[in-house]
């Protein structure tokens, strides 16, 4: 992958060996099951009530609007599109993981659904067995040996870590799309990523309203589901002894 500037191509080349070599320390030892780090938990707490309310009178609302208006093929086709853009970004933390099988194959799944996809709004790579293999700088920082850190509310963004929000920030300032899209397709861009989260609101719109306005504490279930789903991923499904994310969101994983 190539920026327009040479300095800045050569500079990334070299900081991308450099942090190939720390991926072979190991990576981070995770909490242990029901393990929660938040000390600013009134703060993350504010937080979370300002998403609620953002869900409550926007996000809610504009996700059944995008729903009613647009019939699920061209859903679907969004959220294909948007997905597929982010697969370049995929490939960069795979080689920084130093998983070369992985960063093969999203090549070739974006490849394959960038030309015969028309441009990603198909899918036909998964048709063929070349699914996505999604991952993100958090866990890159995670391979490396970085710590979970504190657990954080994002405005808008929602749960989080502090290594998964120095990851976001990294994903979005070194995806390679940038570099390539100019305007006004760097607009399409952005608006079939908020499409295809419109579209995720309203398909998994029963639980979220559970989480969000149900739940005697919604914080509570929701820091634990973040939590547990997210060590799930970087542990591997192989350990069967850790707490599976998938369960009922409202259970107290250490109930026997």
């Amino acid at each position: 992958m190539f920026f327009a500037h040479p300095i800045t191509r050569i500079k990334t080349i070299m900081a991308i060996g450099a942090m190939a070599g720390l991926a072979a320390c190991g990576a981070a030892t995770l909490p242990g099951e029901g393990v929660i780090n938040d000390p600013a938990e009134v703060q993350n707490r504010a937080v979370y009530d300002f998403n609620v309310a953002v869900d409550r009178t926007l996000v809610r609302p504009a996700s059944v609007g995008a729903a009613t208006v647009l019939p699920q093929p061209v859903r679907q086709g969004i959220g294909n599109f948007a997905s597929n853009l982010d697969q370049p970004r995929y490939v960069l933390n795979n080689l920084l993981q130093l998983r070369f099988e992985e960063a093969l194959q999203n090549t070739w799944r974006f490849a394959i659904n960038s030309t015969i996809g028309l441009g990603g709004l198909l899918d036909p790579a998964s048709g063929i067995g070349l699914y996505e293999a999604d991952t993100d700088f958090g866990e890159t920082l995670h391979v490396w040996g970085a710590p979970e850190g504190a657990y954080v509310v994002l405005p808008i963004l929602g749960p989080s870590t502090s290594r998964d929000t120095v990851g976001f920030v990294v994903d979005r300032a070194m995806n390679p799309v940038r570099f390539f899209v100019e305007t006004p397709e760097s607009y399409y861009a952005s608006a079939a990523t908020i499409g295809s989260a419109l579209d995720t609101r309203y398909r998994f719109g029963d639980t979220i309203d559970e989480l969000y306005y149900d739940s005697a504490d919604g914080y509570g279930a929701a820091r634990i589901l973040y939590l547990s789903n997210r060590r799930f991923e970087l542990r591997g499904a192989a350990q069967d002894d850790y707490f599976d994310p998938y369960t009922d969101a409202y259970e107290d994983p250490n109930a026997q």
